[in-house]
């Protein structure tokens, strides 16, 4: 029963102002859609085009960075392996051309030392010699000092 008596006491009423205020509305709409409206929605679509297009973009440009990342790594770990494979082939060589020149320094001073013993020995040869030939006139010299007089030798 209040649904009665709530139902006859709401009255419609169509005035007027109402029918204006809705066609004014309706007419402000129409020519703010394409004035307003749809240019504003066009700019937004675009920021948000030009937005996943730069975000695009810039994935894209993160994997090249991270793609070229990788290459330049793997190239600086083959360079380093490949200077590492020189400098051991470098240190063997060194160690090679060290030994070598050892060697040859070691054969050097084994000729001179034995040229310079040879020529010692042929100097201490010619000295005894040279004594040996001397030591009749020495004898008799150093016996005439001792007894104070001449000796023939």
């Amino acid at each position: 029963m209040s649904h009665q008596l709530f139902a006859s006491a709401i009255q419609l009423e169509i005035s007027a102002v109402f029918v204006a205020q809705f066609v004014l509305f309706g007419l402000f709409v129409s020519l703010l859609k394409p004035l307003l409206f749809d240019p504003l929605l066009r700019v937004f679509e675009e920021r948000e085009r030009r937005t996943e297009g730069a975000k695009a973009e810039a994935r894209a440009m993160d994997e090249e960075a991270g793609a070229l990342l990788q290459r330049y790594e793997a190239e600086l770990a083959r360079v380093r392996r490949e200077a590492g494979v020189e400098r051991e082939r470098l240190r063997a060589e060194t160690g090679k051309l060290e030994a070598k020149i050892m060697a040859e320094a070691r054969a050097e001073t084994a000729v001179i030392l034995s040229n310079g013993k040879a020529r010692i020995a042929a100097e201490v040869a010619q000295l005894r010699q040279e004594l040996e030939a001397q030591k009749p006139a020495l004898a008799a010299q150093i016996a005439g000092r001792i007894l104070d007089r001449e000796v023939a030798s």
